[in-house]
C-alpha cells in the first residue's frame, strides 16, 4: 500500500508546510533514514502517511483518501456489523462476559460489564475474515490479488493482513473499506469512524445461546493452532535427537 514519492511529497508540502523532514519524522516517530530511503525508491508507504497525519493531528482515512489510488476509501466508511465488532473482542473478554452472565444469573443480579481489551487481539485478523466471509473470500482474494493461498494464508496465522489486502477483503465482502483496517491494526477504531462503545454494545445484545456459540467456536480455533504448535515442536525435537 505506497503512493508515488512525489505525490507524497506534495501532500507534505500542503499539510506541512515548510517544516523539515527531520521534524516530520521525529513528530511522526519515523526513522529519518526509514523515510529517505522511501523517497529514494519512489514509494512511500500508507504507514507513513498514517504516522504523518497523526502527527499533524489530521483524520487518516481522509488523508489517505486524498490519493488517487485510495479515493474512495473515506467514501466508504460504514459502521462495522454486529459479527465484525464480535469479532474484535478478545477471546479471553468472550469468556469472562459468559462467566460475568452465569454469575448473575446465580445471584439474580444483572451481570457486569467489564472493560474490554484493546484492539487488535491476538486472532483478529482471521476472527473478522470468518464474521465476514461469504464462504469463499479468502480464495477470492488471493486470485484478486494474485497470490497463491497458502502465502495468504501465512499472513492470516501471523495475525497480519496488508493494507491493501484488508481494503480488497472489505470491497469484495460489502462491508465497510476501513472495517479490515481496524482488524489489522492499521487503524484505530475511531480513525475508521467506528462508534464509541460499539464493541460493548454488540456484546451486551449478543444472546447466552449466541455468545456461548462464538466463544466455542474460538475455543475450537485456539485448539487447532495449539496442535499445530506442539505438532511443530514435537518435530523440531525429534530432528535436534536424529542430529545427535
Amino acid at each position: 500500500m505506497t503512493v508515488p514519492a512525489k505525490v507524497f511529497l506534495h501532500w507534505l508540502d500542503d499539510v506541512a508546510g515548510s517544516t523539515s523532514h527531520a521534524a516530520v519524522c521525529r513528530a511522526a516517530g519515523i526513522k529519518r533514514s526509514t523515510l529517505a530511503q522511501q523517497l529514494v525508491r519512489g514509494r512511500v508507504t500508507m504507514a507513513t502517511v498514517a504516522a504523518v497525519s497523526r502527527s499533524l493531528q489530521l483524520p487518516v482515512v481522509e488523508s489517505i483518501s486524498t490519493f488517487d489510488q485510495y479515493r474512495g476509501l473515506a467514501a466508504g466508511i460504514v459502521q462495522p456489523t454486529d459479527a465484525e465488532l464480535l469479532s474484535q473482542i478478545s477471546d479471553m473478554d468472550l469468556l469472562q462476559g459468559i462467566l460475568n452472565r452465569s454469575s448473575a444469573a446465580d445471584n439474580g443480579t444483572e451481570p457486569a460489564l467489564a472493560e474490554l481489551s484493546p484492539m487488535p487481539h491476538r486472532a483478529s485478523v482471521r476472527t473478522w475474515l470468518d464474521a465476514v466471509d461469504p464462504s469463499d473470500l479468502r480464495k477470492q482474494v488471493a486470485r484478486d490479488a494474485g497470490i497463491a493461498p497458502q502465502n495468504l494464508s501465512a499472513q492470516i496465522t501471523a495475525n497480519r493482513l496488508t493494507p491493501e489486502l484488508a481494503i480488497r477483503s472489505a470491497q469484495l465482502a460489502g462491508v465497510g473499506l476501513t472495517n479490515g483496517l481496524v482488524a489489522t491494526g492499521f487503524l484505530t477504531p475511531t480513525e475508521a469512524g467506528w462508534a464509541p462503545a460499539s464493541r460493548t454494545a454488540a456484546l451486551r445484545k449478543t444472546s447466552n445461546s449466541a455468545l456461548v456459540s462464538l466463544a466455542a467456536e474460538r475455543l475450537e480455533a485456539l485448539s487447532r493452532t495449539l496442535r499445530r504448535v506442539e505438532q511443530d515442536a514435537a518435530a523440531a525435537e525429534t530432528i535436534w535427537e536424529n542430529l545427535g
